[in-house]
């Protein structure tokens, strides 16, 4: 892995953005949250983020709706699709957060950054799990296809950090909080301990990227004099194409900082509108 000198926050984010090779972007994204927590890196944000970030020639992404459906079996193709989409959603979730922090951090108080670049190091971190994990299963990240319907979103909302937090992290990231617990039990079944372990570091993990989601969302609102339910509602009403899908994870979300009172709504609210 190569080892990069950065002097200012927006090239070393830019690097992160710019690097096509998935293991080479991890190991960027540790460096950089390392020098900027060392306070190696002037608070600089004038370059601009790209529209999208470098990606690897493979794997071929896919609509959402014309991907391959997993099944739930224990055989070694059904535990490499569904280790294979979870690389992929964190290899996303590594760019998410250098695209937040280069794009809106010049706006927002310096914790803003500080949390974002620690997400962003787990993500990085998580996917360096999993690419090993993967290896174990005789498969490497870009052997089978994945879709891109995670950076849509990151596009649909460059525009507006209130909702980018609405739509990334207090929806997307939330539903990987109700559906992570039973992966976890699926490779116990299956007796993969090892992967079992890994989605379970990244369980935990991942409440505190929503609980930064919904803290920050919060503190915009409170900037902004907004209710903080309604104004989540019309935001994910007018962002999000899909749907909330219960069964929720109630206890995680609590942890995260998301009671009932902002999701459990909008089943109904986006069942109607649509």
């Amino acid at each position: 892995m190569s080892t990069e000198i950065y002097q200012a926050l927006d090239q070393a984010c830019l690097a992160v953005l710019s690097e096509p090779s998935p293991m080479e972007k991890a190991s960027k994204a540790r460096q950089v949250k390392s020098l900027w927590m060392e306070g190696a890196l002037q608070p600089v944000y004038h370059v601009p983020a790209p529209k999208r970030p470098a990606r690897p020639a493979r794997p071929v992404l896919m609509a959402p709706g014309a991907m391959p459906k997993r099944r739930k079996g224990g055989n070694l193709a059904n535990k490499q699709a569904l280790l294979h989409a979870v690389a992929h959603i964190e290899l996303n979730a590594i760019d998410l957060a250098f695209d937040i922090v280069l794009r809106f951090g010049g706006s927002m108080p310096k914790a803003f950054t500080d949390d974002w670049l620690l997400v962003g190091d787990d993500e990085a971190r998580h996917f360096m799990m999993l690419e090993d994990c993967l290896s174990h299963h005789g498969i490497s990240y870009g052997d089978l296809p994945a879709h891109d319907g995670l950076w849509e979103s990151a596009i649909q909302t460059s525009h507006d950090l209130d909702a980018r937090l609405a739509i990334v992290p207090m929806v997307l990231e939330a539903r990987g909080l109700d559906v992570t617990p039973d992966m976890i039990k699926r490779f116990e079944r299956f007796g993969d301990h090892k992967a079992a372990e890994v989605l379970g570091v990244i369980y935990e993990e991942e409440k505190s990227h929503v609980e930064a989601g919904s803290r920050w969302f919060k503190y915009l609102c409170g900037q902004k004099q907004m209710d903080e339910e309604q104004y989540f509602h019309q935001l994910v009403r007018s962002y999000f194409a899909g749907s909330l899908k219960p069964p929720f994870n109630k206890p995680a979300r609590d942890e995260a900082g998301m009671p009932p009172s902002f999701y459990e709504p909008l089943v109904e609210m986006l069942r109607i509108s649509n």
